[in-house]
């Protein structure tokens, strides 16, 4: 079981728009160097939904290399239509991922039971470990806690990662069914691990990766204390990084620290001025700058 500091790693572009493969190797080192648990590539925060479907296996292929076995890697292979979610899955398995992170699908708005029949023929097509992925608010989709349970009967389905920040949600989920669930929202990561998560799929890792880190550790390990007293550190982060849409404020953040170039895919934009010192600050709270 994979625990701890989990990063939706963002995708380095250069100016050109094309994926930065150096920046995306450094990344991954300073990442795996920090303490990262396991490394999250082309989710939401990878922008998959504005790489190609070549680039989106061409990044699995290259991160699950990279990394080369030191820690666990997560493709991100979810698709509003089955078929391209059971390609990508299949892709990430070539590609070597030790398991797949699968959104809902997002905007055409399937019933519990086409979630249910999405999920289960993605396991029946490829013999991957899956990560459900539940996030609303970006999806106009929800997955109640009763479908994870039908889901987690499924051998392939092994965790969910819950993104509604609803710590009463996450309880239910444990209670219903024996499935590991990670948090998918930074801002209240800290109260579902000490309330029985395993850890965190987090945008925040991406800047802080090392008090992420420390902060999920102290969490799983049950030391409450500490783990609060180091995301108070970090709640700026958690709130500053979504002042726009994920992943505008967390790539702005990287460029500002000169771990990547500043460039974003349209429909995206680079953050507006407006919210510069707001992260700035935040950064500084917490001690990533000075």
């Amino acid at each position: 079981m994979i625990t701890g500091s989990i990063v939706a790693l963002v995708t380095p572009m250069s100016l050109d728009g094309g994926v930065d493969w150096p920046a995306l190797d450094s990344l991954l080192d300073w990442h795996i160097d920090m303490g990262t648990s396991a490394i999250v590539p082309v989710g939401t925060t990878g922008e998959s939904a504005t790489v190609s479907v070549a680039e989106h296996c061409e990044i699995m292929k290259h991160v699950v290399s990279q990394v080369n076995g030191r820690v666990p890697v997560i493709a991100g292979t979810g698709a509003n239509a089955t078929w391209e979610a059971i390609e990508l899955t299949q892709a990430a398995k070539d590609a070597g991922a030790d398991a797949c992170l699968l959104v809902t699908p997002y905007y055409n708005k399937p019933t519990q039971e086409g979630l249910f029949l999405h999920y289960k023929a993605i396991a029946e097509a490829v013999d991957l470990p899956q990560v459900l992925y539940n996030v609303p608010g970006r999806t106009a989709c929800d997955m109640l806690p009763e479908t994870v349970a039908r889901l987690s009967k499924i051998e392939q389905v092994i965790a969910v990662k819950e993104a509604t920040g609803d710590v009463d949600r996450t309880r239910k989920i444990l209670d219903l069914c024996d499935i590991t669930v990670y948090s998918g929202d930074d801002a209240t990561a800290c109260d579902l691990i000490l309330t029985g998560a395993k850890g965190t799929i987090s945008v925040t890792a991406n800047v802080a990766p090392e008090k992420m880190a420390a902060m999920c550790n102290a969490a799983v390990a049950g030391d409450a204390d500490l783990a609060k007293s180091i995301d108070e550190s970090l709640q700026g982060l958690h709130a500053n990084l979504f002042l726009e849409a994920n992943p505008i404020p967390a790539k702005w953040a990287l460029a500002e620290m000169g771990r990547i170039q500043k460039s974003i895919r349209l429909p995206l934009t680079e953050l507006s001025a407006e919210y510069h010192d707001a992260v700035r600050e935040a950064m500084r709270m917490a001690g990533v700058t000075n």
